[in-house]
């Protein structure tokens, strides 16, 4: 029998929060693959927890997935962990489990505390339907192209972002988003947890006031949907009009009009023959 590939999430912060399961499968696994091992080792000492520690990060992954695969195939158990939260989301951990599930073997997740959530939840916003994002790109250029890509997205976003790029992502963010309300969660679960609420532009001036430390969450209100706009009769008949005379037939005039005012075509038809 293969053994078990357990994904264990850690604290995101404060270390009380780390759950009796987790403690359990850590003791219990033959080896624990971690981001940091001077990181999960500070864990370790924590609560008593002396299982072998295996670097396991961005550089090595594809690496170590295999050495994992091998312990696993001889029936013993593996935990995975990144540094904190859960692994794979914005850290190391994917790879490893995609390369158990190509072998069939068991991945079972232990869960705990995940800053998105937090910071969702904490903020107040649309928690029904949103978008993670994770981190933006550390170059302006394709920054800015990834925020063009998400302006219409209706739905709350969420982004990650390190405290000496904070300034230039809100700077960016309200040029490309617009002056949305957002959240910044930062020191979740720490003596220091805060939460800044307000327009991107009432932020940037708080926090160029008085900079801000630790990993933050940024949450952002979704793209407002655009007022529809009516359309009188005669207006509409101007516009049937007016593509005709620019050589067009009837029948494409009417469905440009219909494309450009979102009125069925069907309803024009019959407004301009009645004219």
């Amino acid at each position: 029998m293969d053994g078990t590939l357990y994904v264990v999430a850690t604290p995101i912060g404060n270390l009380d929060e780390m759950s009796p399961r987790a403690i359990l499968v850590l003791k219990s696994v033959k080896m624990i693959a971690c981001e940091d091992t001077r990181e999960t080792l500070k864990l370790c000492n924590r609560f008593d927890i002396d299982t072998p520690l295996m670097s396991c990060h961005e550089h090595n992954e594809y690496f170590v997935a295999d050495k994992i695969v091998e312990i696993l195939k001889r029936g013993d158990d593996v935990a995975l962990v990144s540094d904190a939260g859960y692994p794979g989301i914005s850290d190391p951990g994917n790879v490893v489990v995609n390369r158990c599930i190509e072998h069939r073997i068991k991945v079972a997740v232990v869960s705990g505390p995940c800053a998105l959530i937090n910071g969702l939840v904490g903020s107040g916003m649309d928690a029904q339907h949103f978008l993670f994002y994770g981190f933006l790109d550390h170059k302006q250029g394709e920054r800015k192209k990834e925020l063009i890509e998400l302006t219409k997205i209706k739905n709350t976003i969420i982004f990650y972002e390190a405290p000496h790029r904070i300034n230039e992502s809100l700077e960016d963010m309200l040029e490309i988003l617009g002056d949305r309300q957002i959240v910044i969660a930062r020191e979740l679960t720490k003596k220091f947890e805060e939460y800044l609420r307000g327009s991107i532009s009432e932020i940037m001036t708080k926090i160029k006031a008085k900079p801000i430390k630790g990993e933050m969450v940024i949450i952002v209100e979704g793209a407002k949907p655009e007022p529809a706009v009516s359309y009188s009769d005669v207006e509409v008949l101007e516009m049937v009009n007016s593509y005709i005379q620019q050589g067009m037939s009837t029948s494409d005039a009417i469905k440009e009009v219909a494309s450009v005012t979102k009125i069925k075509k069907n309803e024009i038809y019959h407004k301009f023959h009645q004219n």
